[in-house]
């Protein structure tokens, strides 16, 4: 055993899948079973808290298709579990050759509809189903979390914050991606940022203005790092307070020819605070200082707040969004619906026990 930080990429992602999948192909290699087939991937049913969903992960898949190869040391491995050299040698040269059809990313989808459907032999077809159910359940389940939470933002920009919180390095990556893609307008996630072309946002944490002995000396040392694009951490000691020291460093930047971009309240009640200091920076002639509000936001909240009246300007959406804390998962499933017979026609097939 060697020590690693267990990514999955391009060297590696063909050992991306289930045992079963490797033995059912090593039997139909065996028994020279090596026609077409098609399989469908589609969600069975909406859960109780979900009107749609919002398919994603189809670029990934694609990827996986088109590079996945199995190299010397995956052949190794598979040789002491036991597989035959003959299946190893067949895998030595696999290559995807089948074709795929799909619904676009980004698309509203249904329960029983088709998302990706991929016709070819059937070791082929077989053994891309672990890697295609896991990227399309993660992205199409973030995805449509991140979705609901746009629109009950209506229109106010959405930031995904929640990289610390999801469920691993990999999900932080996709997390970031798909609520992208769902209309986020940008991530905390700095890898995803580079990867992905997404757009980057970040502010400051409590810590860094905890580290100062006054807090307005935290507000004015950020400040002379960006000073074209600070957004103050208002919250530590004291929302109302916070927001008055934030006025006065707004009021020193405009002498040195720059704008404070916002204010963040990151606790407390959230809409009666966001009145307070939109009146206190009104009142201070900063009415384009922007308020941007976090912390366990989701869709329910976000639509509470703004019934409230809340005076806020964008939000920053972590945990929930990213682990889609209230269904973090999708009934998603890839099933064989035909197979070619002896005389060269595709015949339907289904299973018909429920569940």
């Amino acid at each position: 055993m060697s020590f690693s930080l267990g990514f999955v990429d391009e060297e590696n992602m063909s050992m991306f899948t289930d045992l079963y999948e490797l033995t059912m192909c090593a039997s139909y290699f065996d028994n020279k079973r090596f026609e077409a087939a098609t399989f469908d991937l589609f969600i069975r049913r909406l859960p109780p808290n979900r009107s749609y969903f919002l398919f994603a992960g189809l670029e990934q898949v694609l990827l996986f298709l088109e590079k996945v190869r199995f190299k010397e040391e995956h052949i190794d491995f598979l040789k002491k579990q036991g597989f035959k050299d003959e299946f190893l040698d067949y895998l030595r040269n696999f290559k995807f050759t089948g074709e795929v059809w799909s619904i676009p990313e980004g698309t509203i989808v249904f329960p029983n509809e088709s998302l990706i459907r991929v016709t070819a032999p059937i070791i082929e077809a077989q053994l891309i189903e672990t890697f295609i159910l896991n990227t399309a359940n993660l992205q199409t389940t973030i995805a449509t979390k991140a979705s609901r939470v746009v629109s009950a933002a209506k229109g106010r920009p959405v930031i995904e914050f929640g990289l610390r919180r999801e469920h691993g390095t990999d999900a932080g990556m996709k997390v970031a991606r798909c609520s992208y893609i769902a209309g986020c307008n940008g991530t905390s996630n700095v890898l995803a940022g580079m990867k992905y072309g997404i757009p980057t946002f970040g502010t400051m944490a409590h810590s860094f203005v905890m580290l100062f002995e006054r807090e307005i000396d935290s507000f004015r040392a950020f400040v002379k790092t960006f000073p074209d694009k600070s957004t103050l951490l208002i919250d530590t000691f004291d929302d109302i307070k916070g927001a008055e020291k934030a006025a006065i460093v707004a009021k020193e930047l405009e002498e040195r020819g720059f704008k404070l971009g916002g204010v963040r309240l990151d606790s407390g009640d959230l809409a009666e605070l966001s009145k307070k200091v939109r009146e206190l920076l009104d009142r201070n002639g900063l009415k384009y200082v922007k308020i941007f509000a976090s912390g366990d936001l989701d869709e329910y909240k976000v639509e509470e707040l703004l019934i409230e009246g809340a005076k806020i300007d964008a939000f920053g959406v972590g945990t929930k969004m990213g682990t889609s804390e209230d269904r973090p998962y999708v009934d998603i499933i890839y099933k064989l619906c035909e197979r070619m017979n002896e005389k060269g026609e595709f015949s339907p097939i289904m299973k018909l026990s429920k569940g």
